[in-house]
C-alpha cells in the first residue's frame, strides 16, 4: 500500500510537468532618470506634478490585481514617480481613493503597520532574481522593510529582521494619500559597475478591500517574484562610496532574581551589570559586507511570540531577531535548516564577512559561544569552556533562477565536534515547476570525548505554482546518526527516518460572486526509519472560503504514530497509536479598528506526558487559539493572544491537564520616534491526576519606554518582573523550593540601553 501510494504522487508530479506551460518574460522595463533635487509633496499640489522636477521624474500607473481578482485592474488608481541623484533614489506615490474617508492609517512604531493601507517598493539590485530589498510606508510614513528571497527554504519570503536607514513621510489628502521614499544608495547593496540593471516592483495594499495589486503584473499564474518584475536601468555612475557603520551601545540593569541552585538552597540574589559593546560595519566594492562585533549585546528587548510548546515531541522554533546576524541572513538558508543561530547563546565577539561578485556569493561566520561552560559545577568538565563556531557558504547562480551551493558548518566544544557538509541546487523547470536538491553529511565526537560517528541525510523536493492548480512533493531521508548542532530540524527532517509529504491545492475563482475564490487540498505524509518500519502518517483533506475581508478555512486529519523503545522510555517493542481531528479557522480584517483571527480543534491525540511508570495512550483534545488586534485610537495599538489546550482520557475522561496562555500588548505612540509600549502574559497549566506534570503558573509584566530614531540608534530604559507559583521552605535546615498556590515575584529587573550609528 505505501508503495504504491508513492508512486501515485511522483506519477502525478511526472503527468503534470509534461502539461505545464513556456517561460515567462516581463517585457516591461523603466528608466530612471537623474533628477537635480530632492522631490517633496510640494512638488505635487494636487496630488498632480506641479513643478519642473516632478515632471523629471519617471512615472508608473495601471496597478493590477493579485489578490482577490487576479489579472483585474486595481479598484483605486495608484501613480508612481521615481528618480535619483547621486546619493539617494526617490519615490513619490499618489495613492488615489474614491472614499478617503475609509484609508487605514494609524501612528504605531516601525513595522507594526498590519491592517493599514500601505505602498511598496521592491529592488532585485544584482538582477538575478533570487533576493530583492522591499520598502513599504503607509499614509502617515511608517516604515516597513525586509528581504525577499525566492524559493522554498525556511527563509523563502519576506525576511523582516532587515533594518535599514532610510526616510520616508505621509499625507493624507482629500483625493487619498501621498507617500514618499528616499533611500539611500549606501544602504544598499549593488554590483560595481558604471550602469546598473536592476529589478523593480511596485505595489499598493488596500486592506478593506483584501486587494494587493502590482506594477508590473504579478501573476499567481507563474511560479516565482522576482522573475516577474520590470527591467530598471538608467542608474549610472553611483556609489555607496566609503560605506562604514560603528555602532556603539550601553547597557544597563539591576536584578533581584531568584536563584534555584545557590549553595544551601534557593535564595534571592541581587546584583547589578553594566556592559559596553560594538556593532561595526564595513562595505567593499559596494557589494561585500564586514560585520564585527564585540562584547554583543545579544538581548532582545522585544520578546517572543507566545507558542504552545506542551505535550510536543519536538523543538518549537523561534525566529532569529539579532542584528548582527542580519546582514545576508538569506545567504545561508538551504532547505534544510543547517545555520540556525539562535544556537550560539552568548558570544564574545564574531566577524561576518558577506558578499557577491558577478554569479557567485558568499558567506562566512566566526564566532565562540560562552554559554556552554557557564553556570557548570565545579568540576564537570565543561566548567567555562566555550563552543568555537565557523560558518562558511558559497553559491553560483545559473540561467535565470538556478543556484548551486556548498555550505560547510564547524562547533567545537571541548573534546568533541560537529562538522556538517551540504551541497545544494534549486532548478527552474519551467514557467510553474521547480525542484530543489540538497545533500547533507555530517561528523560529530562528544564534547567528552568517545565514537565518532557519521550521517547524511537526502532531501529532495519538486514544485507546482499556479492559479489553479499547485503542488509540493518532498522526499527526505535521514540516516540514525545525522547530527546538526547548529541546525534546526523537524518532524520531517528527524534523524533516522525516511518519507515523503505532498500537499495538492486546487484554487476557483466564481464570477459574478461575493466569493472571491475557494480552494480544495489534500495533504499527506509517510514516514518510515531506515530499517523500513513505518513511524508516522498523516492524511486529511482541507477546504477554504475568501472573502474581501473574511476567510473560513476547514480540515480533517487522521494520523497514525509508532513509538519505538529509544522514543519514550518503558516501552519494549513498538507501538502504534492512531488518532484524528478536525479543524476550523476564521480571520476576519473587515472593521478600521479591529481585525482578528479564531482557530479551533478538536479530536484526539497522544498524550506524551503520562503519569510516571505508565505508557503514552490516546486522548481527547480541544485547542483553541484567538488573536485580535484593536485600536481603539489612532496612537494606540493593542495586539491579544489567546491559546487555551486541554486533554482528557478517552477511558472515564479524567483530566491530563489544561494550559492556558494570555498575551497582551499595548503599544501608545506619541510621536514617530517616541512610544510606550506594556506587555503582560499569563501562563497557567493545570496538572490532572492523570499526567505527569505538576501545575505551573506564572504571569509576567513588562514595561518599556522607546525613542527610536532609526533601527541602529534608539534609546530605552524597561521594567521587567515575573511571578510563579513557589514558595521556600525550610527542610531540615536546608530551604527546599516547592509548588504553592499563590504567586510570588521571583524576579525583577530595571535596564537601560542606549545605542547610536555612526555612518560615513
Amino acid at each position: 500500500m505505501r508503495k504504491s501510494w508513492l508512486n501515485l504522487c511522483l506519477c502525478g508530479t511526472a503527468v503534470a510537468l509534461l502539461f505545464s506551460q513556456a517561460l515567462y518574460a516581463a517585457d516591461s522595463g523603466l528608466v530612471m532618470p537623474l533628477i537635480d533635487g530632492k522631490p517633496s509633496f510640494a512638488d505635487f499640489e494636487n496630488m498632480a506634478p506641479s513643478s519642473a522636477l516632478a515632471r523629471s521624474m519617471a512615472k508608473v500607473d495601471s496597478f493590477v490585481q493579485r489578490e482577490p481578482e487576479p489579472g483585474e485592474p486595481s479598484l483605486q488608481r495608484t501613480e508612481v514617480y521615481i528618480g535619483y541623484d547621486q546619493v539617494d533614489l526617490h519615490v513619490i506615490f499618489l495613492a488615489f481613493d474614491s472614499d478617503p474617508s475609509q484609508i487605514r492609517a494609524n501612528l504605531s512604531s516601525r513595522e507594526n503597520i498590519d491592517g493599514d493601507d500601505n505602498v511598496e517598493i521592491t529592488f532585485d539590485t544584482f538582477n538575478d532574481q533570487r533576493a530583492a530589498f522591499s520598502f513599504r510606508t503607509t499614509p502617515l510614513g511608517i516604515q516597513w522593510d525586509a528581504r525577499w528571497t525566492e524559493g522554498s527554504s525556511r527563509r523563502a519570503g519576506f525576511d523582516t529582521t532587515l533594518e535599514m536607514v532610510w526616510d520616508s513621510d505621509g499625507e493624507l489628502t482629500d483625493q487619498g494619500y501621498m507617500a514618499s521614499m528616499t533611500i539611500p544608495l549606501r544602504s544598499l547593496r549593488f554590483p560595481d559597475r558604471s550602469e546598473q540593471t536592476w529589478r523593480i516592483q511596485f505595489a499598493r495594499n488596500i486592506p478593506r478591500y483584501g486587494e494587493e495589486s502590482y506594477w508590473p503584473p504579478y501573476s499567481v499564474d507563474v511560479e516565482g517574484r522576482l522573475n516577474q518584475t520590470a527591467m530598471l536601468t538608467g542608474i549610472r555612475d553611483v556609489s555607496p562610496g566609503n560605506n562604514s557603520q560603528i555602532i556603539p551601545f550601553i547597557f544597563a540593569r539591576e536584578v533581584d532574581a531568584l536563584d534555584p541552585g545557590a549553595t544551601g538552597g534557593p535564595k534571592f540574589d541581587q546584583s547589578s551589570e553594566q556592559d559596553v559593546g560594538v556593532d561595526a560595519k564595513f562595505v567593499f566594492n559596494d557589494s561585500m559586507v564586514l560585520d564585527i562585533t564585540l562584547n554583543p549585546d545579544f538581548s532582545q528587548v522585544e520578546s517572543d511570540q507566545p507558542q504552545v510548546t506542551l505535550n510536543e515531541r519536538f523543538e518549537v522554533q523561534f525566529p532569529e531577531r539579532r542584528p548582527f546576524f542580519v546582514e545576508n541572513a538569506d545567504f545561508f538558508a538551504t532547505d534544510s535548516t543547517l545555520v540556525f543561530t539562535r544556537r550560539i547563546i552568548d558570544p564574545e565577539g564574531g566577524a561576518r564577512f558577506t558578499g557577491r561578485a558577478g554569479n557567485f556569493g558568499f558567506g562566512s561566520i566566526l564566532i565562540n559561544d560562552e554559554a556552554p561552560g557557564l553556570n557548570k559545577a565545579a568540576g564537570d568538565p565543561l566548567q567555562g569552556e566555550k563552543a568555537n563556531v565557523a560558518i562558511l557558504r558559497g553559491f553560483m547562480d545559473m540561467s535565470d533562477q538556478d543556484r548551486v551551493g556548498v555550505l560547510l558548518t564547524s562547533r567545537d566544544l571541548a573534546d568533541g565536534y560537529n562538522r556538517v557538509a551540504s551541497v545544494d541546487g534549486r532548478f527552474k523547470l519551467n514557467n510553474n515547476w521547480t525542484t530543489q536538491l540538497q545533500f547533507v553529511g555530517t561528523e560529530s565526537e562528544p564534547a567528552s570525548g568517545g565514537e565518532v560517528t557519521t550521517g547524511y541525510q537526502r532531501n529532495i523536493q519538486v514544485n507546482r505554482a499556479g492559479r489553479t492548480f499547485s503542488n509540493h512533493t518532498h522526499y527526505i531521508a535521514t540516516t540514525s546518526d545525522f547530527r546538526t548542532e547548529l541546525g534546526f530540524q523537524n518532524r520531517f527532517f528527524r534523524a533516522d527516518s525516511s518519507g515523503l509529504h505532498q500537499r495538492v491545492n486546487f484554487n476557483f475563482y466564481p464570477e459574478n460572486s461575493t466569493i472571491n475564490r475557494w480552494n480544495a487540498n489534500l495533504f499527506g505524509v509517510y514516514i518510515d526509519d531506515i530499517g523500513g518500519d513505518k513511524i508516522y502518517s498523516q492524511l486529511g483533506p482541507g477546504v477554504g472560503v475568501n472573502f474581501d475581508t473574511n476567510i473560513f478555512n476547514a480540515s480533517y486529519t487522521e494520523y497514525s504514530e509508532t513509538l519505538r523503545p529509544k522514543d519514550f522510555a518503558g516501552i519494549l517493542s513498538n507501538r502504534v497509536y492512531k488518532y484524528e481531528d478536525f479543524q476550523l479557522g476564521f480571520t476576519n480584517t473587515t472593521l478600521n479598528t479591529l481585525s482578528f483571527s479564531a482557530n479551533y480543534r478538536s479530536g484526539t491525540t497522544l498524550n506524551l506526558v503520562p503519569p510516571r511508570g505508565t505508557l503514552p495512550s490516546i486522548a481527547d483534545t480541544t485547542r483553541f487559539s484567538f488573536d485580535m488586534l484593536w485600536r481603539p485610537l489612532d496612537r494606540l495599538r493593542i495586539t491579544n493572544t489567546y491559546f487555551h489546550t486541554e486533554l482528557q482520557s478517552k477511558i472515564g475522561g479524567t483530566d491530563i491537564f489544561s494550559n492556558e496562555i494570555v498575551r497582551s500588548n499595548w503599544n501608545y505612540q506619541f510621536t514617530k520616534e517616541w512610544s510606550l509600549r506594556f506587555i503582560t502574559q499569563y501562563d497557567e497549566t493545570d496538572a490532572g491526576p492523570a499526567s505527569r506534570l505538576t501545575d505551573d503558573e506564572n504571569l509576567n509584566f513588562d514595561l518599556l519606554l522607546r525613542y527610536v530614531i532609526n533601527p541602529w540608534s534608539a534609546f530605552f530604559i524597561g521594567y521587567n518582573s515575573n511571578q510563579s507559583n513557589f514558595d521556600i521552605v525550610e527542610m531540615e535546615g536546608e530551604r527546599e523550593l516547592v509548588v504553592a498556590n499563590d504567586l510570588k515575584v521571583d524576579g525583577d529587573q530595571i535596564f537601560m540601553k542606549f545605542s547610536y550609528l555612526f555612518q560615513r
